[in-house]
């Protein structure tokens, strides 16, 4: 399974490097996750339109716990860490073979107990609901490393 993995790893890598890269990079907009773009390869849970909305991630114990948690649920997942603010993670995912990438910001509500989510494919118009799925992994993995 180990050679499989790494093939798997050498193509996604080489793909990825085919298709553009961000002319900016992500950034929370007003305080809040920048709105989807009104294709169907986007989720928000800060989205008004029932086809964007997914809930964003609740903690019950201390911000910063539940921070450290959502992380190691990235990186569990096979996530990669681009850039980190008070409160503002954006991550990225590399779809494999296809080589591409997602997005996925997060942002932290310490005061509602909540961490808003925004996942969406840098490229084309329908992901086949692998943005959706991506962040209800993320949920339960989330789930599985706090005390929520």
């Amino acid at each position: 399974m180990s050679i499989f993995d790494d093939l798997l790893t050498g193509v996604t890598g080489v793909t990825s490097n085919l298709w553009p890269q961000l002319s900016e990079k992500p950034h929370l907009v007003n305080g809040k996750l920048r709105p989807c773009p009104g294709t169907p390869n986007c989720v928000c849970s800060e989205s008004d339109k029932s086809d964007e909305q997914v809930a964003p991630l609740s903690f019950t114990g201390a911000p910063e716990a539940a921070w450290s948690a959502l992380k190691s649920a990235v990186a569990g997942l096979g996530g990669s860490v681009r850039d980190e603010t008070a409160g503002y993670l954006w991550t990225t995912f590399l779809v494999p073979v296809l080589g591409f990438t997602d997005d996925v910001e997060f942002r932290l509500d310490a005061t509602a107990k909540l961490i808003h989510v925004r996942s969406a494919s840098r490229m084309g118009y329908s992901d086949l609901g692998v943005n959706r799925t991506r962040v209800e992994q993320l949920r339960e993995a989330f789930m599985g490393r706090s005390d929520a």
